[in-house]
């Protein structure tokens, strides 16, 4: 069996059922009466949390092709994207429906008022026109480079996200902090090698100075 194969054929459907699976704990929970003292904020934060995990994964899948230098891993993209879409797609649907009972006047009050929500909301809408796209026909329909173009879009999606749940929450900050630095490892990891080893530079020359800078303070 050659590595496109073991991908295609046991690797992805694997992949398929193990990203159902938060979908369906949540589902038996539901039935099992164990989500808690707020059912809908379970929901609401469990949704968005695979929403966001998922989006790093699939942005995760290009620089793991470029480290192992297996190109076929860029196959499960447009899966893990659009599993993504589906978790943010019923984060939001939780939100609308069992939060605000459909209220669209609250609901938008609420994007308003809350930059969270405002930034959540914006990751959003921003998902639904490259889930809408992620189709071979639609692809062949715009045309590759015009396809690209319109995709860079997952990174406005992936800070949204990031910032939207480091805005959210207000005690332990660490988990989103992680995300948020995840998120921009993989951002430098994209960026040219040339722009890459002029950061290295920098960060190299500022080490030195902060280190003279506390010197300075300790002499004082």
């Amino acid at each position: 069996m050659t590595r496109v194969q073991i991908i295609t054929r046991l690797l992805k459907p694997a992949l398929f059922f193990l990203l159902l699976l938060p979908l369906a704990l949540l589902v038996q929970r539901g039935f099992a009466d164990t989500l808690g003292a707020n059912p809908v904020e379970t929901i609401t934060h469990q949704t968005g949390l695979w929403a966001l995990r998922l989006l790093l994964l699939t942005l995760a899948l290009t620089p793991l092709c470029r480290v192992t230098g297996i190109n076929d891993f860029v196959r499960l993209r447009r899966m893990t994207g659009l599993y993504s879409f589906l978790y943010a797609l019923l984060h939001f649907t939780t939100y609308a429906v069992l939060d605000h009972g459909l209220d669209i006047g609250a609901i938008f009050a609420d994007v308003v008022k809350r930059p969270y929500v405002t930034l959540g909301f914006s990751a959003f809408l921003l998902l639904i026109p490259l889930a809408a796209t992620s189709h071979n026909r639609i692809i062949r329909l715009l045309g590759g480079r015009r396809w690209k173009r319109l995709h860079r879009l997952v990174y406005l999606c992936g800070l949204g996200g990031v910032l939207h749940y480091l805005w959210l929450v207000k005690a332990d900050t660490l988990s989103p902090l992680l995300y948020l630095t995840l998120f921009l490892g993989l951002m430098l990891f994209r960026l040219p090698p040339r722009i890459r080893s002029k950061l290295s530079d920098l960060s190299g020359r500022m080490l030195p100075m902060q280190r003279r800078h506390r010197l300075l303070k300790e002499e004082r």
